[in-house]
């Protein structure tokens, strides 16, 4: 069955899940975004949205170094309570998270700590890119909007694709873990450290 993106949309709204997350569970509804919702609660997906304002100044500090030696990572990730920063499953998202960051190198968290004049010079790098490629001057804007995304998704931690499992971003995979948790988890920070750099 084909799942349009408006049915996506409709879904994220709702739950706040992540966009593979709803994909699949609208494919198991057979489209039907209420029992889709449900399917995600049952997850403890859908979860992740309601608890996004809530306040986290517990977590802790992660530090990953890679095999090697000359690559490191410090990150602060942080939740509501000081038990849940000790439980497994926040321990192995703040390892991951850190590997994440080893390995795909990402700039800032997310979207909105890239500033104005960073996106605006890659627009207009994509927008001569298009031109130069012959692209009519008609569809040049809709193809600098995809290139941006793009863009998002190699320098904004959370719109990575995850290295485990690239179907879901790192986003996606924060989500499931706050489902699991039953708590606000934020990623407030990081350093990538490269010897020599």
């Amino acid at each position: 069955m084909d799942i349009s993106a408006k049915q996506v949309k409709e879904l994220r709204d709702k739950t706040g899940a992540g966009m593979m997350d709803c994909k699949k569970a609208l494919s198991d509804a057979e489209g039907d975004v209420t029992k889709a919702v449900d399917i995600l609660r049952e997850k403890g997906i859908a979860k992740a949205a309601s608890r996004s304002g809530r306040t986290a100044k517990e977590g802790a500090i992660v530090s990953y170094i890679h095999p090697g030696d000359k690559l490191g990572v410090l990150l602060e990730l942080n939740c509501e309570t000081d038990f849940v920063a000790r439980t497994d499953d926040f321990k192995e998202l703040a390892k991951n998270i850190a590997m994440q960051i080893a390995a795909a190198n990402p700039k800032v968290v997310h979207r909105d700590d890239l500033d104005e004049d960073t996106l605006n010079k890659e627009r207009e790098i994509y927008r001569a890119q298009a031109l130069n490629e012959g692209k009519p001057e008609q569809i040049v804007d809709k193809i600098v909007t995809g290139r941006i995304e793009k863009f998002y998704q190699e320098v904004c931690l959370l719109d990575q694709p995850f290295i485990r499992d690239q179907d879901k971003t790192v986003k996606d995979i924060i989500d499931e873990t706050i489902g699991k948790l039953g708590e606000n988890l934020v990623v407030k920070r990081f350093e990538r450290f490269a010897l020599g750099e």
